[in-house]
């Protein structure tokens, strides 16, 4: 008896392709078509894989050709379904949510690039703990742990408070009782490389029933895990943000650690954020999603106010530890040999003396930032993006941290030939060169994409800075993230204005948070710790509120020019970019689509542009953006399907959908 299947590809077709599958004659109980299996397939001239969506005896209505044009599917990869209805519900919504195709969100979701399972090194982290330790809370985290896991109204919880002050240990306290009714747990962290306590606490307080998805698994690997966790081998999972869709059965609590974080936001097609899909799994299951943060975003904050999300805040450093003093330098007014102030200079002899520990942070890589002509003014641009290369002494080269590029640096300029030529700005690599000058005997460390070349050096780097094998470590936000050092005394943000000046409108709450949570690092377990921020603007709002500590302030600041200009939370956005390697076509796409979209939206919501990109060009293609702005998100993005569905384009031009982006650049 033939039966026909439904399958879904990863391709950006929004459809799915009806395929024949023949008993054979010695059936197979574990290899008959089920939903959520794979199957291997043929499409065109290529083979693929693709999932099974239904299966059923008659061909599907919505099959355009007759039985003798099905082709059958070359065979059936799993024994057993990979994912569950709820699941495939979360695909359909992530498709018409995001405007991707159900194939391109279920190879998203799920890690299909491994045919075989093997054993997967997922538990590794388990062997290294033995200690089951509870630690015993506080008032404020007691409260917040009784209010999560009980049945309230409000599913959506706030874990809000300083760094230190034991949000780790409401998650895990509040994952055990969940788990202790027989239901499993996601953890979202923002990168498993940068928040390694964390992995390590999850794993030694619940052990082998603990399982890690991250990036450094093969496919392979990914896809044991994945079996393990169906299999409710593994009850707690944790992970970046695709961890979200983990398929855990009984799922009773979703976790969303430094949830301020731009990384939870996924840079390819379907262009989901993490954040969104926990809150759809969450009103589906009817179950609770705890989000938590030292510098909440703003859309949060904002439903915080409004009592959509219910806030808990946590205000004592556990430790015994206190806020540490925050002092700012006008770079304006100081006159100083290089990039680090005389006064953070004599701070950094003073801890070091003092046996204690400093990080110096600068958000920014290399040794200096950008090649300048001083004559006429030239600067040194990557071919293949707009932007500044960077130079790297080590390798004297300059490089594009775009797309790779790389040249020698010019010995005159290229445009006037002048020999009076320069470099302005600094990175990670000038400061080290400058702070072994400046601290000849100070054991130094620098963690930047850059210095990291092997697989593990992060973790070893950061394990042996804990253990006091380093006085000073600099870097990028790579240290501003999660990491907990109980020696650690001083910490210098070398220059505070880095990001403000990007044009985007989220630049302020970003160089909040950045000052904020690497502020946070210092004075953990002792009361003098102390932070000093370099700024040529420190009288500019998030500057001033960071440093002054007055998260609150910052807030109803950065909310008020939000309302004032008409962007998130008090609007709703879709981002349309027309990329093209032919700055031309780029352009007239972009026009044609803003005057179609414009029709159909006219006065319901408003469409912004086209303008260029703020970075016009990367990795030698054009860029032109459309913006459509209104309150009504699903007005939005109709108005993005009808251009990207019922029009077509030439195929030189590529359109990225981005609905409710996180970065305008």
């Amino acid at each position: 008896m033939v039966q026909y299947l439904e399958i879904v590809l990863n391709l950006p077709l929004n459809q799915t392709f009806t395929y024949s599958f023949i008993p054979p004659e010695k059936e197979d109980e574990e290899l008959k078509p089920e939903t959520g299996k794979r199957a291997e397939v043929r499409f065109g001239n290529r083979r693929m894989t693709g999932f099974i969506t239904s299966v059923s005896d008659e061909i599907p209505a919505s099959c355009p050709v007759g039985a003798e044009k099905i082709r059958p599917v070359t065979k059936i990869i799993d024994k057993k379904p990979l994912f569950t209805p709820e699941l495939f519900e979360t695909a359909r919504w992530i498709s018409s949510y995001y405007l991707c195709s159900i194939g391109e969100a279920v190879f998203a979701m799920i890690p299909s690039g491994g045919k075989r399972e093997t054993n997967a090194p997922g538990f590794s982290f388990a062997t290294d703990l033995s200690e089951k330790t509870t630690a015993e809370l506080s008032e404020e985290q007691r409260r917040a742990v009784s209010e999560i896991t009980s049945e309230t109204k409000n599913r959506y919880h706030y874990l809000y408070g300083p760094t230190g002050t034991g949000k780790t240990e409401v998650f895990l306290q509040a994952a055990e009782k969940v788990m202790a009714e027989g239901k499993g747990v996601i953890y979202l962290v923002p990168e498993i490389g940068l928040t390694p306590q964390v992995v390590k606490a999850v794993t030694a307080r619940f052990g082998n029933t603990a399982a890690v998805l991250h990036s450094a698994l093969t496919p392979s690997q990914k896809l044991s895990e994945w079996r393990k966790i169906m299999e409710k081998k593994a009850r707690i999972v944790i992970g970046a943000r695709s961890a979200v869709f983990a398929p855990v059965p009984d799922l009773g609590l979703i976790i969303i650690d430094e949830e301020h974080d731009a990384s939870y936001k996924s840079g390819d097609t379907p262009r989901y954020h993490a954040r969104q899909a926990a809150m759809h799994r969450c009103a589906t299951l009817g179950i609770s999603l705890v989000m938590g943060s030292a510098t909440p975003s703003v859309e949060a904050y904002h439903l915080m106010q409004q009592g959509k999300i219910t806030r808990h805040t946590l205000t004592k450093r556990l430790a015994g530890g206190a806020m540490p003093e925050i002092k700012c330098i006008d770079l304006s007014k100081t006159k100083n040999s290089g990039s680090i102030s005389d006064e953070l200079a004599e701070e950094v002899r003073k801890t070091v003396g003092n046996k204690k520990q400093a990080i110096l942070f600068l958000n920014r890589r290399g040794f200096t930032h950008f090649f300048r002509c001083n004559s006429c003014g030239f600067e040194m641009v990557c071919k293949n993006c707009s932007v500044p290369l960077t130079y790297h002494k080590n390798e004297n080269r300059l490089r594009c941290h775009y797309c790779g590029w790389s040249t020698e640096p010019p010995a005159s300029c290229p445009q006037c030939s002048s020999l009076d030529i320069g470099y302005s700005g600094f990175g990670t690599e000038y400061i080290e060169t400058e702070t072994h000058a400046k601290f000849p005997n100070a054991r130094i460390v620098r963690i930047d994409r850059d210095s990291l070349t092997k697989k593990g050096e992060l973790q070893e780097k950061i394990d042996a800075f804990r253990n006091g094998e380093y006085d000073i470590m600099l870097g990028t936000q790579m240290v501003a993230k999660g990491l907990n050092f109980p020696n650690l005394q001083l910490v210098g943000v070398i220059l505070a204005d880095t990001g403000l000046h990007l044009p985007d409108f989220r630049a302020a709450e970003r160089t909040f948070a950045l000052i904020t949570q690497v502020a946070g690092r210092a004075g953990r377990y002792f009361p003098d710790g102390k932070v000093i921020v370099q700024s040529y603007n420190p009288l500019r709002e998030p500057v001033r509120f960071a440093c002054e500590n007055n998260i609150n302030a910052f807030y109803s600041y950065e909310l008020q020019q939000r309302k004032i200009l008409g962007f998130p939370p008090f609007s709703r956005l879709v981002r349309l970019v027309f990329r093209s390697s032919f700055q031309n076509q780029a352009e007239a796409n972009a026009d044609q689509a803003a005057e179609i979209l414009s029709k159909f939206l006219s006065e319901k919501a408003e469409v912004i542009g086209p303008a260029e990109c703020p970075l016009l060009k990367i990795a030698g293609n054009y860029r032109y953006q459309i913006l459509l702005r209104g309150n009504n998100i699903a007005l939005l993005q109709k108005a993005a399907a009808h251009l990207l569905y019922d029009y077509s384009h030439p195929q030189s031009v590529y359109i990225e959908c981005d609905v409710d982006p996180v970065s305008l650049l």
